[in-house]
């Protein structure tokens, strides 16, 4: 079967972490020498055959997992097995995650296999908070990792932060926002910790002193309010950039434009076909095929998503005239209605989930 979308982006899955942190659900699993050779093997080998199949033009790429940087040189090699089997474009955006503590040779070896963004898994500027999350990183990796990643030649740079963290107030937030901002990144992801089954943090669920929902929120707002005051643009529910630094690549998501997933629980949305590989690195090893999920990109679908933006989504997406159902959350401060676009605002966003279900069902 052909895959024919005019430009596509291509997601990469590197599954591999040396630990496990304490709050993620993503699939991972320990790198072990004879179990990562075999992966990246196989990895190759579907580079190679989707790059036989799908003759669209790549405009984003992004190494995710796991930890990318554990690639170390091998990078290099992947990224020319991309280059050879797809039409990557001169202008494509390419982001390597990484974890602060890396082997800082990783950068160079990155900008040579063609990297022009990175992502830096931050969290914290609070090296106790860190423990905490289980990271193997302190806050002197991090400054070190992003003077590094400058002086490598990056200038396109995201860093992640979590907020409503155990034992968290709006004190200590707001200084995790200063250390974020005091690294300069031109893009910020924000995440609100989520207790998810299958993690430490679920196992012991019941004596973490987690802050409350209205604590939780008001953590959120802080962040949304000290970004913009720097001059980061909230351009998605969980991500601040400096003007026209936004992730090329997350918004294909968002605006339910195409994209292929490689790797153990990687996701792809092409030609109106959602499907994924299983979480199961054995089975992508030995060439189990990707699995049909759904059919994708129908309006309900692009109107939730398009609601996570900033921009929202313009009112004739709609199936009907919703401006009676919105006046509610336009008077409660969670919705707003701006030259024929509906979208939500930062209040708004908090809620997301509730208010898009009132408008798509």
């Amino acid at each position: 079967m052909k895959y024919l979308p005019d430009r596509i982006g291509l997601y990469i899955h590197i599954p591999f972490c040396e630990k496990k942190c304490r709050y993620c659900n993503f699939y991972s699993a320990f790198i072990s020498e004879r179990v990562y050779k075999d992966y990246f093997k196989a990895l190759l080998r579907e580079i190679s055959s989707w790059g036989e199949q799908t003759k669209s033009a790549v405009d984003t790429v992004y190494l995710g997992g796991g930890t990318p940087s554990l690639l170390r040189d091998d990078i290099i090699p992947l990224m020319s097995a991309v280059k050879e089997s797809f039409n990557v474009l001169p202008e494509a955006e390419i982001t390597a995650e990484c974890n602060p503590n890396l082997d800082l040779n990783f950068l160079s070896l990155a900008r040579k296999a063609g990297v022009n963004r990175l992502s830096f898994g931050v969290q914290s500027g609070n090296d106790g908070m860190l423990k905490t999350l289980g990271r193997t990183h302190t806050a002197s990796d991090a400054k070190a990792a992003i003077k590094a990643a400058r002086e490598a030649g990056f200038d396109n740079i995201s860093c992640d932060l979590m907020i409503a963290l155990p034992h968290s107030s709006s004190v200590t937030v707001t200084e995790d926002v200063n250390f974020i901002c005091g690294l300069s990144p031109e893009h910020i992801s924000a995440y609100i910790l989520k207790i998810e089954e299958n993690t430490a943090f679920y196992k012991a669920k019941d004596t973490l002193d987690l802050p409350d929902d209205d604590e939780a929120a008001n953590q959120y707002l802080i962040v949304c309010r000290e970004l913009e005051k720097r001059g980061y643009e909230h351009y998605e529910i969980s991500n601040f950039a400096l003007k026209g630094r936004q992730s090329r690549h997350n918004l294909k998501y968002w605006m339910c434009e195409e994209y292929l997933g490689i790797g153990p629980s990687a996701h792809s949305f092409l030609n109106g076909k959602r499907f994924y590989y299983k979480n199961d690195i054995k089975a992508f090893i030995n060439g189990e095929p990707a699995v049909f999920d759904s059919l994708g990109g129908d309006k309900a679908e692009r109107i939730m998503l398009g609601l996570r933006l900033s921009g929202g989504v313009r009112l004739s997406e709609f199936k009907e005239d919703i401006t009676d159902k919105a006046d509610k959350f336009i008077k409660a401060g969670l919705v707003k209605i701006s030259d024929g676009r509906l979208s939500l605002t930062n209040e708004g966003m908090l809620v997301s989930n509730s208010i898009i279900a009132e408008f798509i069902l």
